[in-house]
């Protein structure tokens, strides 16, 4: 072939050219995320530190039950815990009262820690640059953060509502649940209302790990994140608790985490239970814009 031939032959194309060529890239981000979803929700359901954390609570029904079953008489109205009272009547109060008990703090220091450890873990270890190699956004890298936070807030509360449940059904009677309101509905309509409570209180917990998420975010130390996360927690229930500065409860997080009683009366009082669930909502979009913003454009050094 001369020289001036292969001057005239055409190159060839460097690329198909083809209707499915431009997708390609979003769906490899979407298989990416979905991997990276589940590394994730394995990670944070299987580390050790996480279940030694969900053991401890799933002992405080444990606890609860135990005490009630070898005391001398049943508790009396108003000593103790909302619920522990009925316990002796229905076991399915013993998870009740082990939610209410775990609540204030076991609750809130367990989300702290996943929360709080979630970014600023990895900073520490020196894996957060690896992880942003990954052909993900910064935005969804974040979002899968925080659906394994979500995903421990659910575990959490489920874990304390089902062992509450079996403690009690074996300990003591089971049969129609008499509610806050003085009805008495089925067994299965008492679980049912059971689940919703563990919900309610998995949503309540949602905002801290939002809270948790954000500080997560501010710094290298997980350590410090989870301090910080507690620390918040703790300080909003003790406002919550001083009448001086009532104008400002219902601003704080922790104001309507007890509305789940309203789940156990008939009909059931929603109004209560729809305002915890939007103040939740309120604390999730506003921390999670902040955990966004600062993320979006954290220089990561380590």
């Amino acid at each position: 072939m001369s020289v001036a031939e292969a001057g005239t032959r055409p190159a060839p194309p460097s690329a198909p050219q083809t209707a499915d060529w431009p997708a390609a890239g979003p769906r490899r981000a979407r298989s990416v995320s979905t991997r990276l979803l589940r590394s994730e929700l394995s990670m944070v359901l299987r580390r050790r530190r996480n279940l030694v954390v969900l053991l401890v609570l799933a002992g405080i029904p444990v606890l609860i039950g135990t005490a009630v079953r070898l005391s001398s008489g049943p508790p009396q109205g108003g000593e103790g815990p909302p619920f522990l009272a009925q316990i002796a009547g229905n076991g399915v109060f013993v998870a009740l009262t082990a939610l209410t008990v775990v609540l204030p703090l076991f609750l809130p220091l367990a989300v702290a820690v996943v929360s709080g450890d979630a970014v600023a873990g990895e900073a520490s270890l020196g894996t957060l640059r690896y992880l942003l190699v990954v052909p993900v956004s910064r935005t969804r890298l974040l979002v899968v953060k925080y659906a394994g936070v979500l995903a421990y807030c659910f575990a959490a509360a489920l874990v304390v509502g089902t062992v509450g449940v079996l403690v009690g059904l074996a300990l003591f009677p089971a049969g129609p649940v008499t509610l806050l309101s003085g009805t008495q509905v089925s067994l299965a309509s008492g679980l049912w209302r059971l689940l919703l409570v563990v919900l309610y209180v998995a949503a309540s917990m949602a905002a801290v790990g939002a809270v948790g998420l954000f500080v997560s975010t501010l710094t290298e130390s997980p350590v410090a994140a989870m301090a910080t996360t507690t620390v918040l927690a703790i300080t909003s229930q003790v406002l919550d608790s001083v009448p001086q500065v009532e104008p400002v409860h219902p601003w704080l997080f922790s104001h309507y985490w007890l509305n789940f009683g309203d789940l156990l009366r008939d009909p059931i009082a929603t109004a209560g239970v729809l305002r915890g669930l939007l103040a939740a909502a309120c604390y999730i979009a506003v921390f999670g814009l902040l955990a966004w913003s600062r993320f979006g454009g954290k220089d990561v050094s380590s």
